[in-house]
């Protein structure tokens, strides 16, 4: 079952500076892959998602992370609908 991707304001924003940062295109590049693995199936073991417990979505949603060497971690939730993904941020690892 594939899903569509949502993108939130922030993550937006994210990718937007990945795309257009001729010195971050190889990140651009593994996010974008990482991304059609996710829409695909939020589980594909390449994306070593896993809950993150700290953070909720907007109505109380269960938040995960994608923790993919190279590809920035991605932070998602399901929904709102059914057969959606929101990406809530985009961000480098620390």
């Amino acid at each position: 079952m594939a899903y569509r991707l949502e993108f939130l304001p922030q993550a937006q924003e994210d990718l937007l500076e990945l795309q257009n940062n001729p010195a971050l295109q190889k990140r651009f590049k593994s996010v974008r892959k990482a991304l059609g693995y996710l829409s695909l199936n939020p589980k594909h073991p390449g994306l070593n998602t896993h809950k993150f417990i700290s953070k909720k979505g907007p109505n109380g949603e269960e938040v995960f992370e994608n923790n993919t060497p190279g590809a920035y971690r991605i932070f998602w939730h399901y929904g709102p609908d059914k057969n959606v993904i929101a990406i809530i941020t985009i961000t480098p690892h620390p």
